[in-house]
C-alpha cells in the first residue's frame, strides 16, 4: 500500500511540475505578446484615429490616393514582404511556414497611408499580421519548438485583436478558431486568453476605448426570434456576397501584372466611385456610419452594396487593412435596411446584421457572439446567437481568408480531411460530399 502511495505521490508531482513549466512558459509569452501587442496596438489606433479625423478635415487628400498606392508597393518591395498578408499568418498556424519581421512596420505604415487617403479597408487584417509577426518573433526569442510557435502567432493574433478592439473574449476565440473552422487545440487557449487580456490592459491604460455600441434590444419572444433568425439567413448571402465582391476584386485587378500600376489604377478608380458617391462615407472604415446604422436606426438602402465595391477596389488593388469593419459596415447598413422590412426596430437589426456577415465572412460562429456581447453589453444574446447560427450555417463554404481549413462539413458530422476554403471554389472538393 506504501509503495503505491509513493508512486502515486510522485505521479502527482511530476504532473504538477508539467503543468507549472507550462504555466511559467505562457505567462513569459503572454507578458511579452500582450505587452508588446498592447503598446503597438494603441500607437496603431491613434495613428488610425489621427488619420481618419485628418482625412475627415481635407477631402482633397483623396487625390493623393493613387501616390498612396505607389508608396505601399514600393514599402513591400523594401521590406521584401510582396504577397504577404492574413493568409500568410494562417499559413504559419497550419505548417509552420514562418512570418517576415518585417512585415510588421510595413502593413503599419501600409494601413496607415490607406486610411489617411481614403482607401476603403479596416483595421483587422493589419492586426492579425501585426499580431501574429509579434506572436512569432516572441516564440523565436524564446527558442519554442515548431509547436509552440504556432501557438505564440495565435497569441500575438488575440492579443493585437483585443487591443484594438476592446473584446478580449472574442479576440482569444477567434485566434484559436478561424485558422481551422471547428478546430482549437486545447494549449492554445491559455496563452491567447491571457496575451488578449494583457493587451487590452495596456490599450485602456493609455486611453484606447473599447469598441462599445448602445442598442435596444427587444424582449425574447418567438416571432421575435423567427424575425431575427430570418435576417441571419439573409445576412449569410450577404456575407457571401461581401467575400466573393472581395475575391473578384482580387481577381480582377491582379490582371494588371505591374503592381504599381495596379495600385495607381485602384486608387483613381476609387477617387472616381467618391465622385459618382457624392459622399465620403465609404473611405476609410466607417465607424461613424456603423455606429449611425446601429445607435441611430438610419442607412442608405445600397450602402452595404457600395461598401463592398469600394472595399473590393481598394484591397484588390494593393491598398492594405482589413476586411472585418468592413463586414461589420456591410452587416449593419444591411441588417438596418432588411429589419424594416422585416419588423425589427432597425438599430437593433443593425446590431445583429453587424454579428451575423461577420460571422458569415469569417466562419466563426462562437467568436462572433461574444463579439457581439462585448460590443453590445451582454443583452439579448440569444438572438445574436441564433442569427451567428443561422448565418454560419447558410453561407456555406465562402470565406474571407482562402487558408482557412474547413476539416468537417457544415452538412453532416463527417470529417472532409484537410480541406481549405479555397479549394471548394476550385472544385478539387465538393461540398456535398459531407452529405
Amino acid at each position: 500500500m506504501g509503495g503505491k502511495l509513493k508512486i502515486y505521490l510522485s505521479a502527482t508531482i511530476d504532473r504538477a511540475g508539467l503543468y507549472l513549466t507550462a504555466l511559467g512558459k505562457w505567462l513569459v509569452l503572454s507578458c511579452l505578446c500582450g505587452g508588446v501587442c498592447g503598446l503597438i496596438g494603441t500607437a496603431f489606433h491613434l495613428s488610425i484615429q489621427w488619420a481618419t479625423g485628418v482625412r475627415g478635415e481635407n477631402g482633397w487628400l483623396i487625390c493623393c490616393l493613387p501616390l498612396a498606392g505607389l508608396l505601399i508597393v514600393g514599402l513591400y518591395k523594401l521590406a521584401r514582404t510582396e504577397g504577404v498578408g492574413t493568409n500568410r499568418i494562417l499559413d504559419e498556424v497550419h505548417d509552420g511556414k514562418g512570418v517576415p519581421v518585417l512585415l510588421l512596420p510595413a502593413i503599419f505604415l501600409g494601413t496607415f497611408l490607406t486610411h489617411l487617403c481614403g482607401g476603403s479597408a479596416g483595421r483587422e487584417g493589419a492586426a492579425l499580421q501585426m499580431g501574429g509577426t509579434v506572436g512569432y518573433q516572441a516564440g523565436r526569442l524564446l527558442r519554442f519548438d515548431d509547436r509552440d510557435l504556432r501557438t505564440a502567432t495565435m497569441a500575438g493574433m488575440a492579443a493585437f485583436f483585443s487591443a484594438l478592439f476592446g473584446t478580449p473574449v472574442a479576440a482569444t476565440l477567434f485566434a484559436m478558431t478561424v485558422a481551422s473552422v471547428g478546430i482549437s487545440y486545447a494549449a492554445n487557449l491559455l496563452p491567447s486568453f491571457l496575451s488578449a487580456f494583457i493587451a487590452y490592459g495596456v490599450s485602456g491604460l493609455f486611453g484606447v476605448a473599447p469598441e462599445r455600441f448602445a442598442v435596444q434590444v427587444p424582449e425574447m419572444e418567438p416571432v421575435m426570434l423567427l424575425k431575427v433568425m430570418a435576417l441571419g439567413i439573409l445576412c449569410a448571402f450577404v456575407s457571401m456576397l461581401f467575400c466573393g465582391g472581395i475575391h473578384l476584386g482580387e481577381h480582377l485587378l491582379d490582371k494588371l501584372r505591374n503592381p504599381w500600376v495596379r495600385a495607381a489604377a485602384g486608387g483613381c478608380l476609387v477617387i472616381l466611385l467618391t465622385l459618382l458617391s457624392g459622399t465620403r462615407d465609404y473611405n476609410g472604415a466607417g465607424m461613424d456610419v456603423i455606429a449611425r446604422a446601429i445607435e441611430g436606426g438610419e442607412a442608405a438602402p445600397a450602402a452595404f452594396l457600395l461598401k463592398i465595391l469600394f472595399t473590393a477596389v481598394t484591397l484588390g488593388a494593393g491598398f492594405k487593412g482589413g476586411e472585418v469593419v468592413p463586414s461589420f459596415f456591410v452587416g449593419a447598413t444591411f441588417g438596418c435596411v432588411a429589419g424594416g422590412l422585416l419588423g425589427i426596430p432597425a438599430g437593433f437589426a443593425a446590431a445583429v446584421g453587424l454579428a451575423a456577415v461577420f460571422c458569415g465572412a469569417t466562419n466563426c460562429p462562437v467568436a462572433s457572439i461574444f463579439l457581439a456581447a462585448e460590443l453590445f453589453g451582454g443583452a439579448g444574446t440569444g438572438y445574436f446567437a441564433a442569427a451567428c447560427v443561422m448565418s454560419f450555417f447558410f453561407s456555406g463554404y465562402d470565406g474571407l481568408y482562402s487558408s482557412q481549413k474547413f476539416p468537417y462539413s457544415k452538412l453532416k458530422a463527417r470529417f472532409l480531411g484537410t480541406v481549405y476554403a479555397n479549394q471548394f471554389h476550385e472544385g478539387k472538393e465538393d461540398p456535398a460530399s459531407g452529405v
